[in-house]
């Protein structure tokens, strides 16, 4: 990226609230004249983000710059910056004209004069009503709504608001423009129609968007670059179509557009194993993984190809249709695991079908993890202690040969104590290990459902506890995010290991 290029720069920014974080060592580069969408579930740090670009909020650590210049502490009406939010926080007392020209009524610009001596002085004034007037109707031709000068704000339509609201925004010529979420107020269509205006009055404009949404389709349709986030995190940053053909984690496929993921693992010859059979991968895939390794498999619905029973690598029956438009929605039964395929041919349910994919639409990507890792710390009473729980472990296995005498005491091979209370060890709990309940009675563990991911045949979710713990599992059953849930764990799957050890 040519750096001269670039007019907003974050650099490990992070933002911490009464101790949590909601935004975590965020580096990212956008350049003049670029629409890019931050991209994301609620709660993952996206509008904080674009609140700390604004200057509404300002960062816990790191520095963002504005074309080299760094403005983390500057505040919002010294940046050339200017928002639209999702409540268009427009004047009802002020028609059209008014609401518009509010800002630039207040706003001065510099001239330059000389003194009763002759010298050279900067002053500022007001801009001349000509000048305003000029300004206004520059910003209602760009949004499409010039003549509507005199009407009042409560006989325009939701679309037209939003027009007004950000012709507001772009009277002042901001060099960035920040949109939070703007077109949310608005019905399906009207949101549709506002996409392709927004595009166009970016092209018109030539400046910066920088746009907030929890919309795949409102990103995939309007910007340069989408920066897709979870968690406060960055999870990928590309065009529409790199994101939506090549997703970097399960979490990215699952969110942009539809996804059929899957657990699979590598083999040989350039295969992937995933719905109990071998398929043909991309080469490409290849050394990049180890034989053997656990990996998450995508592919789209639109990748699938259908055959007769028998012409593809697996068979499946047909268990629902759905007519889109454009195409059908099917899902195919594959033993226990769910396909959605989309095609244009009409098939009967069912039916029993092939299936087939070409290498190249078959996504390979390393999956984060396959268990949980905390740090714990042995109690007095030879437990262990981690998230926050106290779990009866045996802990014999950290000190070969030793044992707990007669007096409740570990000893060594030799007879001497070994003082453990209070040692931290590090924790591992598989996904498996971990089950989870809608009674609050099931365990001393409670949390919130944060996110879930359908993987073919389970769902992968993610529990938080107020005390700021994950626990990730993987379950057959349906739950909704948000749902208040006992986190049971089997202790006998729980694995330790002391700090330091070798492994």
């Amino acid at each position: 990226m040519d750096k001269e290029n670039i007019i907003i720069s974050l650099q490990g920014v992070t933002k911490v609230f009464d101790g949590t974080t909601v935004v975590d060592n965020f580096n990212l580069d956008i350049t003049k004249g670029e629409f890019v969408t931050f991209l994301g579930p609620s709660g993952c740090g996206k509008t904080t983000t674009l609140r700390m670009i604004a200057g509404f909020e300002l960062p816990t650590s790191g520095v963002i710059l504005l074309n080299g210049q760094d403005i983390s502490l500057l505040p919002p009406y010294k940046r050339p910056i200017n928002t639209v939010f999702q409540r268009y926080a427009l004047f009802a007392h002020l028609n059209i004209y008014n609401n518009i020209a509010f800002g630039l009524k207040l706003k001065k610009i510099p001239y330059e004069t000389v003194d009763k001596k002759g010298n050279p002085v900067t002053k500022f004034r007001h801009l001349t009503k000509a000048e305003i007037k000029e300004k206004v109707e520059r910003a209602l031709k760009v949004v499409d709504l010039e003549g509507f000068e005199k009407r009042d704000i409560s006989t325009l339509s939701g679309g037209q608001q939003q027009r007004i609201a950000i012709a507001r925004a772009i009277v002042n010529e901001p060099e960035i423009l920040l949109l939070d979420e703007p077109l949310g107020a608005l019905d399906l269509k009207m949101r549709k129609e506002m996409q392709l205006e927004l595009k166009a009055m970016h092209k018109k404009l030539g400046i910066t968007f920088i746009y907030v949404t929890h919309d795949q389709e409102e990103a995939l349709t309007m910007s340069d670059t989408i920066v897709v986030m979870n968690d406060g995190e960055i999870q990928q940053v590309g065009k529409p179509k790199e994101i939506y053909d090549e997703p970097n984690n399960a979490f990215v496929a699952d969110f942009i557009g539809e996804s059929n993921i899957y657990t699979g693992t590598m083999a040989k010859d350039n295969k992937v194993r995933f719905l109990n059979k071998y398929w043909d991968a991309d080469p490409v895939d290849f050394g990049k993984f180890p034989v053997n390794e656990k990996v998450d498999v995508v592919v789209r619905p639109e990748d699938f190809i259908l055959g007769k029973a028998g012409s593809g690598v697996v068979d499946g029956v047909v268990t629902s249709k759905i007519f889109k438009g454009m195409h059908y929605e099917y899902i195919i039964n594959v033993g226990k695991s769910e396909v959605i395929v989309q095609s244009t041919a009409e098939l009967d349910e069912g039916i029993k079908v092939g299936l087939n994919v070409e290498p190249v639409n078959i996504q390979i990507m390393k999956k984060p993890f396959v268990s949980n890792f905390y740090d714990g710390y042995i109690t007095k009473d030879y437990k262990v202690e981690f998230a926050n729980a106290e779990f009866d472990v045996d802990v014999l296995p950290l000190f070969p040969g030793a044992k707990i005498d007669e007096n409740e005491v570990l000893i060594d091979d030799k007879g001497n104590e070994i003082d453990v209370v209070d040692m931290e060890i590090n924790v591992e709990v598989p996904f498996e290990a971990i089950t989870i309940s809608d009674d609050p009675e099931a365990s001393d563990i409670h949390g919130h459902i944060i996110s879930l991911i359908y993987l073919g045949d389970h769902y992968e979710i993610i529990v938080r506890t107020d005390d700021e713990e994950d626990f990730v599992l993987n379950t057959p059953d349906l739950w909704n995010e948000n749902d208040e849930v006992s986190v049971i764990i089997d202790k006998s799957q729980i694995h330790l290991s002391r700090k330091g050890a070798k492994k």
